[in-house]
């Protein structure tokens, strides 16, 4: 029970960034995304449990699961706009220390849970249903989510600014928490609050206002755009991986989570103090070495920008990784949660401060995710960061960002300790549908320059004649749309042009692994790349093993590494 309380406990104390809006910039505090991070390693643990009926939940053992039915009053949707994520395991830890507390508790907890919807985007940019594997086992992916909102008198005193009362909420902490299909290990990626990438169409579930889609707006927008949901869409479009659920809480949440939980020990490698001239930073101030932060405390660290590193919301995010790490290390270690009144008050804090979607809308839905959460061992627990480059004061995604999403998608261990795994099965009569293919509009690019060659004359036209002929006659050459490409690829921007797009590999001869989802292009786009120079028919290279590590560039750090030690900015020393 404490092991789950530990990680849970984890990913609910962090959750709010320190300021701005930008990488280098910010113009207001925020809430971090390592403290995210945290809070999806713990909700992590939720992620598992299966839906019931809050009352049937409530009145049965907590050990049961199984397909619920509607519970017998809608559970209470408030899209809160203040929120920071929150921790699953925590809540994990909750239930089993007032598992004896009775029915009527049991049904108090439940009645404080905020839910709302999980995706408000189209279907046709939602991800496919992750499969099973050959065992059975499914993995899960739940996002945890921060919000700057500061539209509370408690949140305004935790560090927000009065301009910034009422306003649309930020999405400023945003955390993808993986939890493998036979929950041998765990993995989080922190997307940048600033990434720079398309937020798909949504409708807001409570006014039904549609917001239009964005092909290119700061990620953290999202939340304003009809809630969480949105932000649960703009990932799946992103990353084409489907997302179970989601969890967020409030500054006012984590602090008071934090005390609940305890002291989770933190190092600083130098004397910090997060302020500036002008009042910005998050207050931390610590002398150098390793540390006990609970409370406020702990959302100052988890909130800090200025101060650590490059002062960019990179090292925020690192910070926040090593808070959640120490926090799991931490409660699974020692018995700090096993005080019945510690429990109730950590149960009144979490189901309180946080808001999930309909999936996990009962504390038995969270404590069956917990249990599944609480299999995975701490040195099998991985915290990364979105690969990613500077684009001004933004950031976007590179190829390496490509290549851990397609890992966790693929559902592979980001600490390279992956054994030989069950293969997923087959999915039955789920294969996309082609349009005829006189219908399927293809744009052709030519991609074949290189650094020592310039591209070659004429080859998006060349090819489109290729596709003409073969019944494709709709495939029209752009050769304004010059790129430089190693490998020919396929690409399209929704699963409905999926089939389209594998239609015009198969017939061409090329593989069905160069066909991906892009956020880059409009309709199906063959990008004819340096490994087809010339001639009419594509020679696909020899098959390489595939390279599934995870990038350099995603700074995987493990929870069991207790050697983590925040590098201070010589400016914000004292």
């Amino acid at each position: 029970m404490a092991q789950s309380g530990a990680v849970k406990g984890e990913a609910a104390v962090g959750g709010a960034s320190e300021e701005g809006a930008s990488a280098k910039e910010t113009s207001s505090e925020e809430v971090p995304a390592e403290e995210a991070a945290s809070g999806e390693a713990a909700s992590g643990e939720v992620p598992g449990g299966k839906a019931s009926d809050k009352a049937e939940e409530a009145a049965s053992s907590p050990a049961t699961s199984g397909e619920g039915t509607a519970p017998p009053a809608p559970p209470r949707r408030t899209r809160r706009r203040r929120i920071l994520r929150w921790s699953a395991g925590v809540l994990a830890v909750v239930i089993l220390g007032t598992a004896g507390a009775g029915y009527l508790y049991y049904q108090h907890l439940n009645a404080n849970i905020r839910s709302d919807d999980l995706n408000l985007g189209d279907a046709k940019d939602r991800a496919a249903t992750t499969q099973v594997n050959s065992a059975g086992q499914r993995a899960l992916n739940i996002l945890l989510i921060g919000s700057d909102a500061r539209d509370t008198e408690e949140n305004q005193k935790l560090g927000g600014a009065k301009d910034t009362f009422g306003g649309p909420p930020l999405a400023d902490v945003q955390m993808l928490l993986h939890v493998s299909a036979d929950r041998s290990n765990m993995s989080v990626v922190s997307m940048p609050r600033d990434t720079l990438l398309g937020i798909p169409k949504c409708t807001d579930p409570d006014t039904r206002k549609t917001y239009e889609a964005s092909t290119r707006a700061m990620t953290n927008e999202s939340l304003g755009r009809g809630g969480p949901g949105c932000t649960v869409a703009t990932w799946e479009k992103l990353t084409d991986i489907h997302i179970d659920h989601f969890m967020m809480i409030d500054f006012s949440g984590v602090v008071s989570m934090a005390d609940a939980v305890g002291g989770v020990p933190v190092c600083v490698d130098a004397n910090v103090y997060s302020h500036t001239s002008t009042g910005k930073g998050s207050g931390l101030k610590l002398p150098k070495g390793t540390h006990s932060v609970k409370g406020q405390q702990a959302l100052q660290w988890l909130r800090t920008r200025y101060g650590f590193e490059d002062g960019s919301d990179l090292g925020r995010a690192k910070a926040q990784h090593m808070y959640m790490n120490s926090m799991v290390r931490e409660l699974r270690s020692s018995a700090k949660l096993t005080s019945p009144n510690k429990l109730r008050r950590l149960a009144e804090a979490a189901t309180s401060a946080i808001t999930v979607d309909d999936g996990l809308d009962s504390i038995t839905k969270m404590y069956d995710l917990a249990n599944e959460l609480q299999k995975v061992p701490t040195d099998r627990i991985t915290m990364t960061t979105m690969p990613n480059r500077y684009v001004g004061a933004r950031v976007e995604p590179t190829q390496d960002a490509d290549k851990l999403f397609r890992l966790v998608r693929e559902d592979i261990a980001l600490d390279g300790k992956d054994e030989k795994k069950a293969t997923p099965s087959p999915s039955p009569a789920v294969a996309p549908v082609a349009s005829p293919d006189g219908q399927i509009a293809v744009q052709v690019h030519n991609g074949t320059r290189t650094d020592e060659l310039g591209s070659s004359r004429g080859r998006a036209t060349t090819v489109a004649g290729v596709l003409t002929a073969k019944g494709f006659t709709q495939a029209v050459a752009d050769p304004s749309a010059a790129t430089s490409e190693a490998t020919t690829l396929v690409q399209y921007p929704s699963a409905d042009l999926e089939g389209n797009a594998l239609r015009v590999a198969k017939v061409l001869g090329i593989p069905a692994s160069a066909v991906q989802k892009s956020t880059d292009v409009s309709g199906v786009t063959l990008v004819v790349g340096a490994d087809w120079r010339s001639g009419t028919t594509y020679k696909a290279p020899k098959a390489v093993p595939e390279d599934n590590t995870a990038p350099d560039t995603a700074q995987a750090i493990n929870a069991s590494d207790t050697s983590q030690c925040m590098h201070v900015d010589p400016s914000f020393s004292w």
